[in-house]
């Protein structure tokens, strides 16, 4: 069985009510949870706000806590992996967050990891913002950059997840970086 067929028949005895499946299940996807805010988190400075482990075990606890969530397959479970590690890094960069929105600007790569210390929460808040109004208009641009930058997903997991191909993932990443880059630079050349 591979693993993500391992992963989702976990996924299915656990919302049958077999906690063992679950235990189980937390074992194996710890590991590549724990990857998740290691990747965001590995360009931060030493003395961060927010360490990995307790990033991870926030995302664990929200994920795999008492209550039983109704996860479909594998792919579900890390989409909604990703869209819960988006909330919880931007709850703690909003509460970071101290200096007036929008101050000091500065342009960063989408390319590079997040960080959620005191001077880069102003950057992550107006990633989160601009991928918002990204997904008002284009919402499988803004689960692909939810995926790949929050959840730290390849292109070819992202592909599985959203039941497209690779090459649609690629192009559509490369076009929503794009997008926000300009949203977030301010920088409306070529329009929105």
């Amino acid at each position: 069985m591979t693993e993500s067929a391992q992963i989702t028949a976990w996924l299915a005895r656990w919302r049958s009510g077999d906690e063992q499946a679950r235990e189980r299940l937390f074992e194996n996807v710890h590991i590549q949870l724990r990857q998740i805010p290691a990747n965001l988190l590995q360009r931060e400075r030493a003395n961060h706000t927010l360490e990995p482990n307790a990033l991870v075990n926030e995302l664990c606890v929200r994920l795999l806590g008492g209550q039983v969530v109704s996860y479909q397959d594998r792919a579900h479970f890390f989409a909604i992996a990703a869209q819960t590690m988006r909330r919880i890094l931007i709850d703690h960069a909003r509460s970071r967050h101290v200096a007036k929105r929008g101050a000091a600007q500065q342009k960063i790569s989408l390319d590079e990891t997040a960080v959620v210390s005191n001077e880069r929460s102003a950057e992550l808040i107006a990633i989160d913002d601009a991928l918002t109004d990204l997904e008002s208009w284009d919402v499988r641009k803004g689960k692909i950059v939810e995926l790949r930058f929050f959840g730290g997903l390849s292109i070819e997991e992202t592909a599985e997840v959203l039941k497209v191909s690779p090459t649609t993932v690629q192009r559509e990443w490369r076009s929503a970086k794009a997008w926000l880059y300009r949203a977030i630079s301010g920088d409306n050349r070529n329009g929105t």
